[in-house]
């Protein structure tokens, strides 16, 4: 499958889905959905926005058009487009600032007038909000894209590996975070959740955002890395001078929970239950309730989660869509990245040499990443 065979599955999905929305057309604006159906372009240029800087139109007829401001039509096409096939509409950057609808009138004119629209973000008269329409459409990866997610896991976990060995005692959480997102821009991978705690922090904090404190026994290690729009996320702990009694027992029973979601991540499984599961294997550790301090992670692929397992989710797991759980006994993690299918998960985002916890479930063993001691 090429860029374009890969596109034109992707409008399939598109066109489809407006049939059943009863929508004459869709535009996509938001940076994930720039990725995903360009099979890895990048409209984004303020990473403070959700919002890119073009807009992708898809007209209920399969035809496919990309907007944009005569400041960024030609970079687009010559370096996030090229051999796509997408009909360039450009326009003067003035326009689209002095109306707020300009950009769903235009897509309007594009597709025809008097059509109704969809969008991920964009509002209007005629446009209705159907992100999570569009967010089901890139749920289950096709294989060009597993095979990108593949190696970005690969490069991800053999990246915060090494810095991860290469740490003593003494470095601020600051300078961590530095070394981290340094070492995975260099091999083309930008750092969208970057989180380091140190020591106490560990235990007090969820989302432990980078301080200045220095770390002296324990440190915990977080990076959510996107390249080409596809998202994966891992953790990792390191102790100097051995792991202390309670950090094993923690760490133990945290891989013991993350066994338990990794083999009930099958598809048809629904999330609603593997929230249940992840609880009551809390309970059986000794840890009841843990899994009201933090969410349990869920659904990935071009946002860090698409959706994530709750009581009251009927989102369903589906054949070759990313996973990243992230279970949590308060004073420890475990999160890796994974690949659901009938056969079961695939961990994607291992670290090379890294020790592991081997927790057998239902005949098979699973594997969560180890307190590295130094």
């Amino acid at each position: 499958m090429d860029r374009n065979e890969e596109i034109a599955e992707k409008t399939g999905r598109l066109t489809r889905m407006l049939a059943a929305e009863g929508l004459g057309g869709v535009v996509l604006v938001a940076q994930p959905n720039f990725a995903w159906l360009t099979a890895g372009g990048n409209n984004g240029i303020d990473t403070s926005r959700e919002q890119g800087a073009c807009a992708l139109v898809v007209g209920a007829d399969g035809k496919r058009f990309v907007l944009a401001s005569r400041i960024e039509m030609a970079r687009i096409l010559e370096e996030e487009l090229a051999g796509a096939e997408f009909e360039p509409v450009e326009f003067g950057w003035e326009e689209e600032k002095a109306h707020p609808t300009f950009l769903a009138d235009l897509a309007t004119k594009v597709v025809g007038s008097g059509v109704a629209l969809g969008s991920d973000l964009l509002s209007g008269p005629n446009v209705k909000a159907i992100d999570g329409a569009v967010s089901r459409c890139r749920y289950q990866l096709t294989p060009p894209e597993l095979e990108r997610i593949g190696q970005l896991g690969r490069d991800a976990g053999e990246v915060l590996g090494a810095v991860a060995k290469s740490l003593e005692p003494g470095a601020a959480e600051r300078e961590i975070a530095r070394r981290m997102s340094d070492a995975l821009a260099a091999r083309g991978m930008r750092s969208v959740v970057t989180l380091v705690a140190a020591d106490e922090r560990i235990a007090k904090f969820r989302h432990p955002v980078p301080t200045g404190k220095v770390w002296e026994r324990v440190v915990m290690l977080v990076t959510c890395a996107r390249r080409h729009g596809l998202v994966t996320s891992l953790s990792r702990i390191v102790s100097a001078g051995g792991v202390s009694e309670d950090l094993r027992r923690r760490t133990d029973a945290t891989a013991r929970v993350n066994a338990q979601l990794l083999a009930a991540t099958r598809p048809g499984a629904v999330a609603s239950d593997l929230y249940r599961i992840v609880a009551d294997a809390y309970a059986a550790e000794g840890f009841p309730g843990e899994e009201h301090k933090h969410h349990q992670g869920g659904a990935a692929g071009y946002r860090t989660r698409d959706w994530v397992a709750h009581p009251a989710s009927a989102e369903t797991v589906q054949t070759d869509q990313a996973f990243a759980w992230n279970p949590t006994v308060t004073g420890s993690k475990v999160e890796e990245t994974c690949i659901a299918s009938a056969e079961g998960v695939d961990v994607i985002t291992k670290s090379p040499e890294w020790p592991q916890i081997p927790v057998r479930v239902g005949g098979r063993e699973y594997l969560s990443p180890d307190v590295l001691a130094l």
